[in-house]
């Protein structure tokens, strides 16, 4: 990305899971109620955490088929379903944790910055995580996915938040972990972060060339300090 992009950015989208918080923890509690509640067998942590992107239903398909276990009339799945929303809503964020540095850059680019949240999470459980983590009043929108057709790397949700920001694409920057970030940002036409942390492969889309950030305190050092006037 010409660093020159950045010059143009007048707000920031961010996705959620493995961006702000690790909420890898949570994800796998949730899904195990739901799996435990069918008399099925637990996914262990680091499997699970191969299975998020997408969001909960595509994670239910993939435990599925972890266990080779077939669902012809999708009874089960939405029963799982059901079972996870229930328990991400009961404890958002009861074992995972917001990054190092995610609190102090989310304040500090909102006093520069319009900042959106776009995941592939249902809307409702999006805030619910967010408001467990403390950064929801931060958010001026929070675009989950909540259509099938939407999830990313659609570019759906990140026009319906420039949309919602009042700016161009163009001028959205989106932060994120992993290939559907960068997908969906090439495809709505916005600039692109991608994070050195999160449960992403970092292997890069062909044509896609993102601003690789380290640390949170490197992405908010570097757009404060092209950004002279708060809004």
């Amino acid at each position: 990305m010409n660093p020159d992009t950045l010059n143009h950015i007048r707000a920031i989208a961010f996705d959620l899971d493995g961006t702000l918080v690790d909420s890898a923890p949570d994800i796998c509690a949730a899904l195990n109620a739901g799996l435990a509640q069918a008399g099925l067998a637990s996914a262990d942590l680091d499997t699970a955490r191969g299975w998020i992107g997408g969001g909960p239903d595509l994670l239910i398909r993939r435990a599925l088929a972890h266990f080779g276990i077939a669902d012809p009339d999708g009874v089960l799945q939405t029963q799982l379903r059901q079972s996870f929303d229930d328990a991400t809503l009961a404890a958002p964020l009861k074992y995972g944790h917001v990054y190092d540095g995610i609190a102090d850059m989310v304040e500090g680019l909102y006093g520069v910055f319009p900042l959106a949240v776009v995941t592939n999470k249902p809307t409702l459980l999006a805030r619910a995580v967010l408001g467990a983590a403390g950064l929801l009043p931060f958010m001026a929108s929070v675009h989950g996915g909540d259509r099938a057709d939407e999830l990313k790397p659609s570019p759906a949700a990140l026009f319906a938040a420039a949309q919602r920001l009042h700016v161009a694409p163009r001028e959205l920057l989106m932060v994120g972990d992993s290939s559907a970030d960068l997908l969906a940002a090439r495809a709505a036409g916005c600039p692109v972060v991608l994070v050195g942390w999160g449960y992403g492969a970092h292997s890069l889309p062909e044509g896609i060339e993102p601003w690789h950030v380290a640390s949170p305190a490197q992405l908010l050092q570097e757009m404060v300090s092209r950004c002279a006037e708060p809004r």
